[in-house]
């Protein structure tokens, strides 16, 4: 990942709730896009240029080429604030970022994510990094909003059960990110399914997986959605010791017996 500074400059007057809607109604789909990673976008003034840094997933992740409809709109926008479109300058790599995929087209690829992770929720299923959202084509209503809606929301959930004590609450939470019939669930294997159909790559969905009677019990598991047997002989990346190639669905042991 790589740090990111935009510069933008005033061609003529203008205000600073103007510049702000511009900015920022950029900022937006370019994340939406998945141009730009994280959900907080300080601008600063400095000697009359308007100042973003924002973390991106590869050195050109904000070439145009892979900008989305909405984006290219709110680069034309910037002109009604009298702003020039930003000039880009790359700061250095982000140390406390995992890099990108070195392949988009892995043999298999899983929709993972953590309340801990800014990056895409896409991982490659040969390293578990990340595979920017713009390099698959996989577009919903020409950007990957939908994508990156589920990931905050699974994010949100996954952060409940971690850091909430209130039984009511993390029951809640834990049912959204580990019961194959929950809406969480039900939609986010439906990306699955579109991202597959675009990228020809299987596209599998994690569950989370807590609690359980004992570690045999959580062993002899079989897939929640096919009832068949799922288990690997050994955990892809330290961390899915289950994996169903039918349903398309990735777990781990559960965390207590771990």
């Amino acid at each position: 990942m790589f740090v990111v500074e935009l510069q933008f400059e005033c061609f003529d007057n203008t205000t600073l709730s103007q510049v702000d809607t511009a900015i920022n109604s950029l900022m937006d789909t370019l994340r939406y896009n998945g141009q730009v990673l994280g959900r907080e976008f300080p601008v600063v003034i400095d000697d009359g240029i308007f100042r973003v840094r924002v973390v991106c997933p590869e050195k050109e992740s904000l070439h145009s080429r892979y900008n989305s409809p909405q984006v290219n709109q709110c680069y034309e926008q910037l002109t009604r604030a009298c702003l020039l479109t930003p000039k880009i300058k790359i700061l250095g790599v982000d140390l406390n970022s995992d890099s990108v995929a070195e392949s988009f087209s892995p043999s298999w690829q899983v929709l993972y994510t953590t309340y801990v992770h800014s990056c895409s929720p896409l991982r490659s299923g040969d390293t578990l990094l990340p595979i920017p959202l713009y390099q698959t084509g996989a577009t919903t209503d020409d950007d990957y909003k939908a994508i990156i809606k589920w990931q905050t929301e699974w994010q949100a959930f996954d952060e409940i059960q971690m850091a909430i004590k209130s039984p009511t609450a993390v029951s809640m939470a834990l049912a959204e990110i580990g019961d194959v019939d929950s809406e969480l669930f039900v939609r986010g294997r439906g990306l699955c399914r579109h991202i597959e159909t675009i990228t020809e790559v299987p596209t599998y969905y994690y569950q989370y997986r807590v609690g359980g009677e004992s570690k045999a019990a959580e062993l002899a598991r079989r897939c929640p959605s096919c009832g068949g047997e799922w288990r690997v002989p050994e955990a892809l990346h330290g961390l899915f010791h289950f994996k169903c190639d039918r349903c398309r669905i990735v777990s781990n042991m559960s965390w207590n017996f771990q």
